[in-house]
This record gives structure tokens, C-alpha cells and sequence, in this order.
């Protein structure tokens, strides 16, 4: 996440409302008048034309928070509190990750091309000759513009303007998906297309109406934490850049929530650096060419759709998580294992693996703490378990490398970082994938910067990282 905007505050609110009413034992009961009073009467709308657009895009925002897919039909005829009471009742997640609310989708542009007022309607009119659908036509004014069904988005009328008159207007979230997995269908609505998709979540982070979300799994978490049921958290070390306070005081801010346990998913990621700076040792050994890191679920999923010859690059070694849940498992065989941290992808991978329940992320964890009325400020803080600097440090760009390199397992190796998963980096990952590499160990991070910098996390990037140095500090 590279800064705050007021999608995030509106989400945020919508989230702090839900847990609110779920605490007060009126999630069910009270949740149809919700979109009213976030919206009344005297209140101006947020980017909308009325407030009553609002209130229909916040009913279909809920589903998603309470683990719905928004449906293709309209949900006018059925009632919010008929959702509220499947989330309630329900024994399983939905398989999809992500979703687009069509009702707020609908304010992009359908052409990346558009004539501006600078046009002068010049006698040699290149745009008009050299656009090979003829979608360019006069109008009474004199000057040019583009018929958006007829334009294919070449590009070729903004090169040959001489007037710099045509300029490109990107579609946020298609510009921001490195792998082409989201598309406009036949109604001008984005729609993911799940054979493609890495789960990076710049999408949801790219879109400036708040269309696209992850299903939540807010409801259950709190569900069987109300039952008595043993509910565990497992913390990424990115919790360490969401806070200024303490971490021993976000930990018990957590805690407050009503987890049996909290554990630092630190824990597995000293097994991670472990276990790959030994594979590396094998690799290097064998003499294979190169070898990736593979606790990124994210960078895993561009290889295995993307990029399937480079497989055999890819770490065999599981995720900090993975191990963590692992060894939760064997101590707590009927705990309910929720991950917490700033990974959309982690949703799949937790699906992948089975031995993790639910996923969480700090932007929801921090939204069910300000419902529950939780500040960590005030939080008398617990003791912390000891972690290396370096296991920790897997939240940050070049922290895996780091961890790798202390195990001091391998001799003298050459190594890169690829700092964030964007159409460039694709092309560089499909170049590994050709065996045209440059170095025998990449870090791969889908985020610039690494998990702190996460779609799910709840500050910007640049407190983050100050927030992460101070938390480390603290603790060594």
C-alpha cells in the first residue's frame, strides 16, 4: 500500500461498523438499516451523485465483508440481514478470493484514449488518417474526438497529434495488474479472471472507487471466537510496521479480541531461512543454475501461471506460515489457526495448504479492534517470545536474503532482488524462466518494499517503514 486515500477510511468505517454490530448481537437484525445511517439524509455523497447511490453501493460492499461474491443479479429483493445470517450460520468459506462490486465499478474511462480542448482541428488531421478503425471522426466544434466502441487502443492518433492533444487515460487496476487478469467484459464492468491471477491485490489498492475486495473471513473468525472455540492468531512479522506502540502492546491489543493464543509467525520463518539456505547449499552443489525464494504466495502463483518452466527453480521450502501452522497443528490439534497479516494471496495459500483456517488482514485486524473499542496505547504489554532479527525481518524487502545469507550454509554466491511483482518485473521472471539469468539466488517480494507494504496493511509505505525500524529496535 503506498499511502492513504478515503477508500481505505470508507472501508475502514464499514468494517468497524459490521464488528460493532456483530458485538451488540445485532449484526443480523440491524444490518439493512446500516447503508442509512452511514448515509442519511443531510450527509453529501463521497465521490457519488447522491447519497442513495451510496446507500445501494454500501449494501453491495457488505457482501464481501461478510464473505459473499457479489452476484451477477441485483440484490435489491433480498435483504442484507439474509447475508448477515448465512455468514452466521455457515460451516465453510466461499473458494473465490476476490470480487468486483459491478454497482460501484462504472466511473472509468471505456477508451484509454481521449481528445483534449488543445485539439486545433488541423487540415492535416493525422490522428484521423493513420487510426486504422476509423474511430475518429469532427465534430461541429471543428476538432476531433474518439468514438470509444470503435477504438482499440493503439496508441497510434497520440503519436501522430503534433499538438500533444491526445493523451492516455489509464484504467487504474488493469494498469496495475502485472499479469493482464483484469478486463473490462461486455458491459464495461472489470471482471478477474482467475486463471490468471497472482492474488497480488494491487487491483483492490489501484481502484479509486473501492470496487474491488477480498472476501472476509471477519465474521467466522469472530463467530468461533464468540463459541468458546480455541481460536489461535498467527502474526506476520509485518505487525511490527502497522503500529507505533510497543509490539508487546499490540499483541495484547490482540489478544484482547478474544484469541486463546497469539503467536509471531517469526517462529516459522526461522525454519524457512533454515531449511532454503540449506536447499540453496544442494542447489549450488548440483550445480543448478539459479535459485528463487518461494515464501511469497503471491511470486508462487506468477510462476505456476505464468511461468511454469521456472518451477523447478522455485524454492521447494514452505512459507514462514506453512511451518508455523504446522507446528500449531501438532500442539493444538482442534484450534481454529487464523493468519493475520498484509497478503491477499495468503487467502489461497491457506486454502492450498489446509492446515490454516482463516486469513486476516491488518487492515481488517485493525477496523475489529476500533469496533471492539481495543486501543493498543493502552494495552499493558506482554512479553515476547525470542526471534532472531532476521526472521523478523522477512516483512521487509531483502529480509529473506538476509536470513538466508546469516545461516552462512553456502559459500560465496551471487545474488538479486526483484522488489515488487509490475509488468517489468513479469518480463524479468519470464526471462529466468528461459534460463537468461544473471545471479544464483533471487529474493522474490510481489510489494515494493515487502510484506509492510502489503494490500491488506493499515498504513502507508513510507510510515511503515519507520514504524518496522522502530519495532525491530525494540526489540533487539
Amino acid at each position: 500500500m503506498a499511502y492513504l486515500n478515503n477508500v481505505m477510511i470508507i472501508r475502514h468505517e464499514l468494517i468497524a461498523r459490521l464488528v460493532r454490530l456483530f458485538q451488540e448481537g445485532n449484526l443480523s437484525t440491524q444490518i439493512d438499516s446500516l447503508p442509512v445511517e452511514l448515509y442519511p439524509k443531510n450527509r453529501e455523497a463521497r465521490g457519488r451523485c447522491c447519497i442513495y447511490k451510496e446507500r445501494a453501493i454500501t449494501r453491495y460492499k457488505m457482501l464481501p465483508l461478510l464473505g459473499f461474491e457479489v452476484p451477477e443479479a441485483d440484490i435489491e429483493l433480498v435483504p442484507l440481514h439474509s447475508y448477515a445470517e448465512k455468514a452466521l450460520q455457515r460451516d465453510s468459506l466461499s473458494n473465490a478470493i476476490l470480487t468486483v462490486v459491478d454497482e460501484a465499478c462504472t466511473s472509468c474511462v471505456q477508451a484509454n484514449y481521449v481528445v483534449t480542448n488543445l485539439c486545433r482541428g488541423c487540415v492535416a488531421s493525422p490522428c484521423v488518417m493513420n487510426c486504422p478503425k476509423n474511430a475518429i471522426r469532427f465534430t461541429p466544434s471543428g476538432q476531433t474526438e474518439i468514438k470509444a466502441e470503435d477504438c482499440i487502443n493503439c496508441g497510434l492518433c497520440q503519436k501522430a497529434c503534433p499538438y500533444h492533444a491526445i493523451v492516455y487515460i489509464p484504467i487504474p487496476c488493469e494498469e496495475a495488474c502485472p499479469v493482464g487478469a483484469i478486463s473490462k467484459n461486455e458491459q464495461g464492468i472489470e471482471k478477474i479472471d482467475e486463471n490468471k491471477c497472482i492474488y497480488c491485490g494491487k487491483c483492490i489498492t489501484a481502484c479509486p472507487f473501492g470496487a474491488i475486495f477480498e472476501l472476509s473471513a471477519m465474521v467466522d473468525v469472530l463467530k468461533n471466537i464468540e463459541q468458546k472455540k480455541q481460536v489461535i492468531a498467527m502474526i506476520a512479522p509485518a505487525i511490527l510496521a502497522q503500529y507505533q506502540e510497543a509490539p508487546g502492546k499490540v499483541l495484547a491489543a490482540i489478544k484482547e479480541i478474544g484469541f486463546a493464543e497469539v503467536v509471531e509467525v517469526a517462529r516459522g520463518a526461522e525454519k524457512t531461512a533454515r531449511h532454503e539456505a540449506e536447499e540453496l547449499k544442494e542447489k549450488l552443489e548440483q550445480n543448478a543454475p539459479f535459485m528463487t525464494t518461494s515464501c511469497c504466495p503471491s511470486y508462487v502463483e506468477a510462476v505456476r501461471k505464468h511461468a511454469p518452466g521456472l518451477q523447478p527453480n522455485v524454492s521447494h521450502t514452505p512459507s514462514p506460515m506453512a511451518y508455523t501452522a504446522e507446528e500449531l497443528r501438532e500442539q493444538y490439534p482442534d484450534a481454529q489457526l487464523v493468519f493475520v497479516g498484509p497478503c491477499v494471496a495468503k487467502r489461497k495459500e491457506a486454502r492450498d495448504l489446509g492446515s490454516v483456517d482463516f486469513v486476516l488482514s491488518f487492515e481488517e485486524l485493525d477496523a475489529i479492534m476500533e469496533g471492539m473499542g481495543i486501543e493498543p496505547e493502552k494495552m499493558e504489554a506482554v512479553p515476547l517470545e525470542k526471534y532472531t532479527v532476521e526472521s523478523r525481518g522477512f516483512a521487509r524487502s531483502g529480509g529473506v536474503l538476509n536470513a538466508v545469507l546469516a545461516e552462512k550454509k553456502a559459500e560465496k554466491f551471487s545474488f538479486e532482488q526483484i522488489d515488487g511483482i509490475d509488468k517489468a518485473a513479469m518480463r524479468q521472471i519470464k526471462m529466468l524462466e528461459k534460463g537468461k539469468n544473471s545471479a544464483q539466488f533471487y529474493e522474490v517480494m510481489a510489494c515494493e518494499g515487502g510484506c509492510i507494504s502489503g494490500p491488506g496493511a493499515n498504513v502507508k509505505s513510507a510510515k511503515a517503514k519507520k514504524n518496522f525500524i522502530q519495532g525491530i529496535r525494540a526489540l533487539s
